[in-house]
């Protein structure tokens, strides 16, 4: 730990996140801790500190988050830099020794903000052990809540480097999530969304699961829609099947799965058959769930048969959304090493790749979004004449309305079904 005092005194703090959901989640804790001493600002450029949480997933986010650094210290030149989050463990220390950011610490020291704004330089990465002790209770810019239920990953995959960054898999105590919970709720936060780094594997440190957890977050009488971050194939189990026809649970599932030709699940080391895959959403279909899934198109090894094979697969799984990506480089991951053996696909058959199946989803999206009836749907807000929201199914439906329908929960029965959205007019 390096630790050097600070004679110029901190009293604005910006936050900038990066990243996935949990990193959101994190931001707020991060803001809760900021709160007990000093003020936050919304404008970076009168900020004192800039506190960024940070996001390592690919070389690229590394990049990305170099280039914001860059170009903020041009605008704001007197604030001092502060990096958390999974980049602290990945190139933190490079970034630190080479002033690029005044002080690094990692996601177990939150609650230690305070003493390190007091610094001028710190560093400490801290341990991948840690589960947070403070929660969230409230989000000033949000309609719904985020609550984190676990940390880390115990899957191997190929391309990815969270595992160690974020340790092994840890749950949060069940009981102290309800009661999260319940004070959100009672904060007038009615749709909760379940977060953390792989939240099917929660609960198998503590003697408990994910559906477990589920059927307590049900009996929380104001909570109406509860809605789960990306789950893995393999996780969903009879005891998770049997939640499926409850009201509360949201009407789409991301379930992750990659790809879908079988060579390639193996070079990418994953746990999920793309059979067995099908027969699970299939199932799920028939319980008329939207379905999400992640894919990383033109990983290394995947030769122009591999990819007719998994875009013919993906036309029989009845999917809705994807969140597709052309592979990207992530230093320290197994598939740098395969791409070396196997070589990389050109970046053009990569971007045709990626936009054929990006079309084919969409496609699936707008037949889906056709066959429904009645929409219900958690107005999030107003934004260039339209109140915006997403419906039960995790699409967006734009409003035109006379009257204030920001965080109001509607249902609606008469709407047109447009290629990329929904939209509406509601006159009272």
């Amino acid at each position: 730990m390096q630790i050097h005092h600070l004679k110029r005194i901190i009293v604005k703090i910006y936050i900038k996140t990066f990243g996935c959901r949990t990193n959101i989640y994190d931001s707020e804790l991060i803001k809760n801790y900021v709160k007990e001493e000093y003020s936050l600002t919304q404008n970076e450029n009168e900020a004192d500190a800039i506190i960024i949480n940070s996001c390592t997933v690919t070389n690229n986010a590394d990049v990305g988050l170099k280039q914001y650094i860059s170009s903020t210290k041009k605008k704001n030149p007197k604030a001092r830099f502060i990096l958390t989050g999974c980049a602290a463990n990945s190139i933190g220390e490079k970034l630190y020794k080479n002033n690029i950011v005044d002080s690094v610490f990692g996601a177990s020291l939150k609650q230690q903000i305070p003493s390190i704004l007091k610094t001028k330089k710190f560093f400490d990465v801290g341990n991948l052990n840690f589960i947070d002790e403070k929660v969230v209770s409230s989000y000033e810019q949000h309609t719904k809540a985020f609550v984190k239920i676990q940390e880390g990953c115990d899957f191997n995959c190929s391309y990815c480097i969270i595992p160690s960054v974020r340790g092994r898999a840890r749950s949060i105590e069940l009981d102290k999530l309800i009661n999260e919970i319940k004070t959100l709720s009672k904060n007038g936060f009615s749709e909760i969304v379940l977060t953390g780094t792989n939240i099917g594997s929660y609960g198998k440190d503590i003697n408990t699961n994910l559906a477990k957890l589920i059927k307590e977050i049900f009996k929380i009488n104001n909570v109406k829609r509860l809605r789960l971050g990306s789950i893995e194939p393999v996780q969903i189990n009879d005891e998770f099947k049997e939640l499926l026809d409850e009201e509360k649970l949201e009407r789409h599932l991301h379930i992750a799965l990659q790809h879908t030709n079988e060579q390639m699940l193996k070079l990418m080391q994953r746990r999920n058959t793309a059979l067995k895959d099908l027969k699970l959403f299939e199932f799920l279909a028939s319980k008329n769930y939207a379905l999400g899934t992640d894919f990383i198109v033109a990983h290394p090894g995947e030769s122009e048969e591999i990819w007719q094979d998994a875009i013919n697969k993906i036309y029989d799984f009845p999917l809705t959304h994807i969140h597709a990506f052309i592979y990207s480089k992530r230093d320290g991951t197994k598939s740098v090493e395969l791409a070396k053996q196997l070589g990389e696909i050109p970046k053009e058959i990569a971007k045709q790749r990626l936009k054929q199946l990006r079309q084919i989803i969409a496609d699936k999206n707008y037949e889906f979004r056709k066959k429904q009836k009645q929409l219900e749907v958690l107005i999030e807000q107003k934004k260039d004449s339209y109140y915006t929201g997403y419906d039960q199914f995790f699409n967006l439906i734009k409003i035109k309305s006379t009257i204030n329908l920001e965080k109001k929960w509607l249902k609606i029965n008469d709407y047109e079904v447009g290629l990329e959205t929904n939209s509406a007019i509601i006159k009272k």
